[in-house]
């Protein structure tokens, strides 16, 4: 489903900076893969590569046998709003919009019909939980209905690729759980590929598996298995193995 073959990503400058070398990545339809490293490992930079934010300088990215970096730029927005789905740590909502507004953005702007948008908006808000939240604003609910929020939106368009960037840096330990458990729902039920950028070991104990990134190259990749809580604990000595200052990941323990 998605391929990365061969990127290396270096920022020009006075000073150049390589944030990537020769990484190499096959992700399957419907997988739930972590990636993470310390600050400044480039698993951010990766991500971007992959979500069409960022560019490569060598190697290519395919997904679903699409070089998406070599579409022209009305051919990547339309891309990215019909195939891919993001999740932000910062949620990246619309204060001015209500919660059923931001969700059913992507299909606004694609110009679907009213009544496909409503039933849609409906369908998914009762699955996750917060369809007596839809006409409230952002400014009016918790951060954890918030990033609800922004996993409906980021599912709404049945994306192919779900990038999730440190979804749950900005909530408390009960809500990171369950947008946690939200993200595996919609990847069970949908068949949704889904990559997750995060410091937080919990977070990542929800992935089929993890790759860690250490100054820009691949360290090393663990699966889960049958037990989460055994996958928890292989993330946390991996971690530990890879060294890094002590605030570059969460330390809380399932």
């Amino acid at each position: 489903m998605l391929k990365v073959n061969n990127i290396s990503k270096v920022y020009e400058g006075k000073i150049p900076y390589r944030a990537l070398t020769d990484i190499n990545i096959s992700v399957d339809k419907g997988e739930f893969v972590g990636i993470m490293g310390p600050s400044g490992s480039g698993k951010t930079t990766l991500l971007n590569t992959i979500a069409t934010i960022d560019e490569p300088t060598t190697g290519e990215i395919e997904i679903e046998g699409k070089n998406p970096h070599a579409l022209s730029r009305k051919q990547l927005a339309i891309f990215r709003r019909r195939e891919l789905g993001f999740v932000f740590q910062d949620f990246n909502l619309l204060h001015t919009l209500t919660v059923e507004e931001n969700i059913v953005l992507p299909l606004t702007l694609d110009q679907k019909p009213v009544k496909e948008m409503k039933e849609k908006v409906a369908k998914i808000a009762e699955t996750l939980g917060i369809s007596d939240i839809l006409p409230k604003r952002t400014y009016e609910i918790s951060g954890g209905q918030i990033q609800r929020a922004a996993v409906a939106r980021a599912m709404i368009h049945d994306p192919k690729l779900v990038l999730a960037d440190e979804p749950t840096g900005n909530l408390d330990s009960k809500a990171s759980k369950d947008v946690m458990e939200l993200l595996t729902l919609m990847n069970e039920q949908l068949q949704t590929t889904m990559i997750l950028v995060t410091h937080d070991a919990q977070a990542a104990s929800y992935c089929d598996r993890v790759l860690f990134i250490r100054d820009g190259s691949l360290y090393s990749e663990i699966y889960k298995g049958d037990s989460r809580q055994v996958f928890f604990q292989k993330i946390i000595d991996t971690l530990s193995l890879m060294g890094g200052n002590d605030n570059d990941f969460s330390s809380v323990r399932i």
